[in-house]
């Protein structure tokens, strides 16, 4: 296999890797309130988990109708990054003063805040937003994690799951690209929703348990919501940067050479 790419594109790769690796959004947080995030889990309502699937799960549908349909087509132009975060940061000042009760109106809101910074920043990588997988593979950025503390780099990362979901994200772009989204209960897009919204729900319950903690939650909800859209712009934007790259060298190509750049 022919892996000579420039010097140029090959700089691009590695930041594209380092902002999908490391670090994940609980190693953020957790920085950034002193204290292992597991405290605010324990302080969280018993069925605080049941909550958060139903609460990411609507928050995905909806917004992704208001945020991905609503954007132009203009590939290459320059993000708006700073004007989102403030957006979200407004709505985590809201939010994070109500605690976990406000979750249920925070999360669609920076959501679709989120997913409309995603589409931007794809536009900016020379993506179409007319297309119908650009949009679900914005979708996807939500479940890039990023690297926890118990990952093992050679079973688990950014290919990996993204190879996990490959399977329903191609079977719902092409469902949509027949029948569009009249009809949400689709199987095929049932499927979809629950893998991006079950590991969406992961990062979610990490925002959440930060903000149960004391004080925290009301203080700092804006401040929690910057670095929770700063992590998903770090996925959105080495994500499409590596989708860019295989569009150049192909999808082997550039999977081998993210391999082999070192953690």
């Amino acid at each position: 296999m022919n892996t000579d790419i420039s010097n140029i594109d090959m700089e691009e790769l590695q930041k594209a890797k380092r902002l999908l690796e490391n670090p994940g959004l609980a190693a953020r947080i957790t920085n950034y309130i002193g204290m292992p995030i597991e405290k605010g889990f324990e302080m969280l309502p018993k069925n605080w988990n049941e909550k958060v699937v139903k609460i990411t799960h609507t928050a995905i549908q909806k917004s992704s109708e208001a945020a991905l349909f609503t954007v132009k087509d203009q590939p290459g132009k320059e993000t708006s990054n700073g004007w989102h975060k403030l957006a979200v940061a407004a709505s985590g000042g809201v939010g994070g003063f109500f605690g976990f009760a406000g979750l249920a109106v925070e999360i669609p809101v920076s959501t679709t805040i989120m997913l409309r910074s995603i589409a931007d920043i794809a536009r900016s990588q020379g993506e179409s937003i007319r297309n119908v997988e650009t949009k679900l593979e914005c979708m996807q950025v939500l479940a890039l994690g990023g690297k926890s503390g118990s990952d093992d780099s050679t079973e688990s990362g950014y290919y990996l799951t993204r190879a996990l979901l490959t399977k329903s994200l191609t079977e719902a772009a092409e469902f949509i690209a027949k029948k569009g989204f009249v009809e949400e209960g689709a199987p095929v897009l049932v499927r979809f929703f629950a893998n991006i919204s079950s590991r969406f729900g992961i990062q979610v319950s990490e925002k959440a348990a930060a903000q149960a903690v004391p004080i925290i939650g009301a203080i700092s909800g804006a401040a929690l919501n910057t670095i929770f859209i700063d992590h998903f712009q770090d996925m959105a934007t080495g994500h499409f940067i590596v989708r860019k790259l295989e569009r150049i060298h192909g999808k082997e190509v550039i999977e081998e050479l993210y391999r082999q750049i070192p953690d």
